[in-house]
C-alpha cells in the first residue's frame, strides 16, 4: 500500500496548524486539569521517551499551563503493553495521558494485546525518530541501491542487525525491501537486546548492516565509526542528516513506517478534554528546550493534533498492518 500519510506531515502542519491552534484554544476554555495528572511513558526511567516526557512536564508546570500536580510514570514490561493497559483502564479520565510510540499499532497487529489504539483518544503527533539503515565506516556499500543489488546477487550476503523482529526498524527496512522488488522475509536478521549491541557487531565486522533509528545511530556515526546510506523519511531532512539520502531518492517509497512519538488521552473523554491537552501540547513543542532535545537527537518535529492526528494514525496503521502481512506477522 502506498503510504500518503508520510507525504502530507509537512503541508498538513504548516497549513492547519494555526486554524487547529485557535479552534483548540477556544474549545479548552471550558476545561483544565483539576486533579494531578499522570503522563505514561512505556519504557524505564533515563531512556529518550522518558526524557521528553518529563521536559512536556516541565515545560507545563513552568509556564503554568498546568497548575495541578504532574507526575511521569514509567511503566516498562509487557513489550510496553503495561503502559496501554493503564491507559485503557483510566477510561473517561482526562488527567491521565500515555506517552505512545508506535508499538501500539505492532502489539494490536501481531495480537500481543486485545487493547484497540482507537479505543484511547488521539491528542497529538509529537516528533518522530526516523529509521535509517548503517553500514561500518570503510564498507563497500556506498548506498541502498548497491545494497540492494548485493542483496539481488546473493540474498545471504548482508545481515542485518536489530534489537525488535516486527519492530518499526524491521518494518521500515521491510518495506524499503518489497518496494525494490525483493522478499522481505528472506532478510538476514540478527537480534540484539540494545542498539548498543547492534552496533559493536556492525564495528566488529559481523554483521553488514544495522537497521535503526536516527537517534540510535547518531553517536557511532559522528565517532566516525559507521556510515548512514538510507532514511525512511518522506523528505531529506537538515542539519546533521543532510547528507544522508532517502530510500525515495534511492528508487524505494519507504515512508510509510516510523518510529513515531506522540500523546495518547483515555478513551470517553470530551471533546473539551482533548482541545486543552492539543493546545497545551502545542504550546510546549515550540519552546527553545524541547528544540533543542529534537536537534541534539536529530529528531524531526512533526506536530498534528486532533482529527488530522487520527486520521494520520489511521494511514500509518494501514501501512504498519500491510508490511507486517508481507513477513507473515499478523495474527490469525
Amino acid at each position: 500500500m502506498k503510504s500518503r500519510h508520510a507525504q502530507v506531515i509537512a503541508v498538513t502542519a504548516l497549513l492547519l496548524a494555526p486554524l487547529w491552534l485557535g479552534q483548540t484554544a477556544a474549545q479548552a476554555q471550558g476545561w483544565r486539569p483539576d486533579r494531578p495528572v499522570e503522563i505514561i511513558v512505556p519504557t524505564g526511567a533515563g531512556g529518550t521517551n522518558d526524557v521528553m516526557a518529563r521536559l512536556i512536564q516541565q515545560t507545563f508546570q513552568a509556564t503554568k499551563l498546568v497548575t495541578t500536580p504532574i507526575v511521569v510514570l514509567n511503566k516498562a514490561g509487557g513489550n510496553q503493553n503495561l503502559a496501554t493497559v493503564h491507559l485503557v483502564q483510566n477510561k473517561g479520565n482526562p488527567h491521565v495521558l500515555l506517552y505512545s510510540t508506535a508499538t501500539i499499532f505492532t502489539n494490536e497487529i501481531a495480537g500481543l494485546t486485545k487493547d484497540k489504539y482507537t479505543d484511547l483518544t488521539p491528542i497529538a503527533l509529537l516528533l518522530v525518530d526516523y529509521s535509517v539503515v548503517t553500514v561500518k565506516a570503510d564498507s563497500p556499500l556506498k548506498s541502498m541501491r548497491e545494497l540492494v543489488a548485493r542483496l539481488k546477487a546473493d540474498p545471504g550476503s548482508i545481515s542485518f542487525g536489530l534489537v525488535s523482529r516486527g519492530g518499526p526498524n524491521h518494518l521500515a527496512l521491510a518495506q524499503a525491501i518489497r518496494a525494490a522488488g525483493l522478499d522481505p522475509k528472506a532478510l538476514r536478521l540478527v537480534v540484539f537486546k540494545t542498539n548498543a549491541e547492534s552496533m559493536t557487531a556492525l564495528i566488529g565486522g559481523h554483521i553488514q548492516a544495522v537497521v535503526s533509528s536516527v537517534s540510535a545511530a547518531l553517536p557511532q556515526v559522528e565517532a566516525g565509526q559507521t556510515r548512514m546510506v538510507g532514511i525512511a523519511a518522506p523528505r531529506r531532512q537538515s542539519g546533521k542528516l543532510a547528507q544522508v539520502p532517502t530510500m525515495r531518492e534511492e528508487g524505494m517509497n519507504a515512508t510509510g513506517i516510523a518510529n513515531w512519538r506522540g500523546i495518547l488521552g483515555a478513551g470517553g473523554i470530551s471533546s473539551a478534554q482533548a482541545a486543552f491537552w492539543s493546545n497545551a501540547l502545542a504550546k510546549a513543542v515550540v519552546t527553545d528546550e524541547w528544540k533543542k532535545q529534537l536537534e541534539e537527537n536529530s529528531v524531526a518535529s512533526e506536530f498534528i493534533s486532533g482529527e488530522a492526528f487520527r486520521k494520520w494514525l489511521a494511514e500509518a496503521y494501514e501501512d504498519t498492518r500491510s508490511v507486517m502481512s508481507d513477513l507473515g506477522l499478523v495474527a490469525k
